[in-house]
């Protein structure tokens, strides 16, 4: 919720500023309106919640009902929720609500896609770190919306030794012993590959992930074969609506998709006083 807050007041400082000038100079104190969120195209609704919050930063005394709840699929043309206030303070939190409702929304539908595409191999769908700056905490509520599953948060909250910690290290062995022995028990190490040589060493170093990287079907089909089990797989790069079925019946267990976050197209919503 802290997060939600922050992301909010940052949101409203960054476009109300110092003042409303078109509202101040329209609309007469006092003046009160009621308005509805409405969806002009289908998709998975995400962010209703942090809508609200928009509103309520604005004036504590807003009447805000939510119709629709988050996960929940939209036909265009229905409401997704009604509001009611000062017309001042609806005014000014139209734009940012709609912005994140928008963006929310946008991401839990495509990755709703993605899932459905994968449905009935056991692949799981996870996003990346490729966020967003500033509402990465949005963005990953958004994909579990859609269906999804989270990669780590942040830095600090999973070990994915990459390429580059590899070359800095010296190596795929020595990385994952280092990391094995600064790191809590209970952490699980995940590697990069880039090949199935790279594959096996992570398998012989104990890795307990091993991302699979930019291979090809026919590579992916190898590595798993290779892996059979003592690791769980995850395949990254290369990653679209055409592709993700065929990742899938490879038997990776992971399929991480960076356009979730970076790609995805914001839906259309609007905001209509009645």
């Amino acid at each position: 919720m802290f997060e939600i807050e922050r992301i909010v007041r940052l949101a409203l400082h960054e476009d109300i500023g110092q003042c409303d000038i078109t509202t101040q100079a329209t609309v007469e104190k006092g003046t009160q309106a009621r308005a509805e969120l409405v969806a002009k195209e289908p998709f998975v609704l995400a962010g209703i919640e942090v809508a609200r919050e928009v509103f309520l930063q604005l004036d504590g005394q807003v009447a805000f009902e939510a119709l629709k709840s988050d996960a929940e699929a939209i036909q265009k043309g229905e409401v997704l929720a009604w509001i009611k206030g000062g017309a001042g303070s609806l005014l000014q939190g139209e734009r940012v609500a709609l912005n994140l409702l928008q963006r929310m929304s946008g991401i839990a539908t495509l990755t709703s896609q993605f899932v459905a595409a994968v449905a009935g191999t056991g692949a799981v769908i996870v996003d990346t770190r490729k966020t967003t700056p500033g509402l990465r905490a949005l963005e990953k509520y958004s994909v579990r919306m859609g269906g999804g599953k989270n990669h780590r948060t942040s830095l600090y909250d999973g070990v994915l030794i990459k390429e580059n910690h590899v070359a800095a290290a010296g190596g795929i062995a020595v990385a994952i012993e280092r990391a094995r022995s600064r790191v809590a028990h209970v952490m699980k190490i995940e590697v990069e590959t880039r090949d199935l040589q790279e594959v096996r060493e992570a398998l012989e170093a104990g890795a307990d992930i091993i991302l699979l990287d930019n291979m090809s079907v026919a590579e992916l089909d190898e590595a798993v074969a290779l892996v059979d089990g003592r690791a769980l797989t995850e395949a990254s790069g290369g990653v679209n609506l055409e592709t993700v079925r065929g990742i899938a019946d490879t038997g990776v267990d992971l399929i991480s998709v960076g356009a979730l976050t970076h790609s995805f197209r914001a839906v259309d919503i609007s905001m209509l006083f009645q």
